[in-house]
């Protein structure tokens, strides 16, 4: 067969796999960081714990992140005392970083601002929030961490000028994968397992970058407790992985191919 039909032919199957394939899917990531450990290697859950890196499932490693730069409170449930109110700056026990129940703009931005997966938003299990957060580059990859991983928390992509955009995209509960590693911050008594999920653009309904998001919750998402980043790197959807694989073993059977016919 002809080389050049090949791969003419191969490309146009991925792309229908790409076309007729199911809508992006949230993906998974591993998280590489680095913190305070005691003699025996166990990793202090209430001092900083630092972000490196990420690693993606098909082994690449992204290491710039976009952190979110300004925080614009569109609502959230007041805090009164105790266990009430909703969104509010928490970090762990004994690490840097900001702890305050009221919280402002300017906190969530501190809390969000930093790549210490120890300072985190948490959410208060009844409470409802409205938050919007924009980064300091536009971002084509979202990184999300989750304490405890039994609560949703909905997202909805922001233009250059703030505006809502894309679709609403509610990672469940029970898609959070293990981050391997725990937390203890001031709003818990004990340390508590981290989840990690990662968004993409297609999952938001858009094809290029966004500047921001807005994230939310009500009495039905449980309290979210969350830390955001974003990259500038796009994370190939399931079926563009898969359309790829399918050419790249097309093009190596016809190389194969024409070799058997000119040896």
């Amino acid at each position: 067969m002809n080389l050049k039909y090949v791969v003419a032919t191969i490309s146009l199957l991925a792309t229908g796999m790409m076309a007729s394939g199911s809508p992006a899917q949230a993906f998974s990531f591993s998280t590489n960081f680095s913190g305070t450990t005691d003699s025996k290697g166990n990793l202090d859950p209430t001092r900083d714990i630092m972000l490196n890196s990420v690693t993606l499932s098909n082994g690449r490693t992204i290491s710039n992140f976009a952190l979110v730069q300004s925080a614009n409170i569109i609502s959230n449930d007041t805090w009164r005392g105790g266990n009430t109110g909703a969104a509010s700056s928490d970090r762990g026990d004994n690490a840097s970083g900001i702890q305050q129940e009221a919280a402002t703009n300017s906190s969530i931005a501190a809390s969000l601002g930093n790549l210490n997966l120890n300072n985190i938003i948490d959410g208060e299990d009844t409470g409802s929030f409205k938050i919007n957060l924009s980064f300091g580059q536009a971002v084509s990859s979202l990184f999300f961490w989750e304490r405890g991983m039994n609560s949703d928390l909905t997202i909805q992509a922001l233009d250059q000028a703030g505006n809502l955009i894309g679709n609403l995209f509610r990672i469940d509960r029970n898609t959070w994968q293990n981050a391997k590693f725990g937390i203890d911050t001031t709003e818990i008594s004990g340390a508590q397992q981290m989840g990690s999920r990662g968004i993409s653009v297609g999952d938001l309904g858009l094809t290029g970058p966004i500047f921001g998001i807005q994230v939310s919750a009500d009495a039905s998402h449980n309290g979210p407790d969350f830390k955001v980043m974003g990259s500038a790197e796009a994370v190939p959807e399931p079926t563009t992985m898969a359309g790829l694989a399918l050419a790249g073993a097309g093009l190596a059977a016809a190389r194969r191919r024409r070799s058997k016919q000119t040896a």
